[in-house]
């Protein structure tokens, strides 16, 4: 029997997808809100596409807002895209 392949739904084009296609974005219990491109952290967790567009349709719709149950800042936004750009550099 074939193995069972998780899907989460992409906050910004809300598309399901596999699990490994996506970037968990990811707030920790300290509050702090990150990428993590391992899907290791602990806290939180929402999925959104490895494409900038789909971080900025999530924010238009405030789906990580929501999904987080806190309102996020300018300079988180800022963080996210940086993260997003700069790619799987923090292991």
């Amino acid at each position: 029997m074939p193995k069972k392949i998780p899907l989460r739904q992409c906050v910004g084009c809300r598309e399901h997808k596999p699990k490994a296609e996506l970037i968990r974005v990811v707030r920790s219990p300290e509050g702090e809100v990150s990428l993590d491109f391992k899907g290791k952290k602990p806290g939180r967790g929402a999925y959104v596409c490895p494409d900038p567009n789909c971080l900025k349709k999530a924010r238009k719709s405030r789906a990580l807002e929501r999904a987080f149950s806190a309102p996020l800042p300018d300079e988180v936004w800022a963080g996210l895209e940086e993260q997003m750009e700069a790619g799987d550099d923090d292991g």
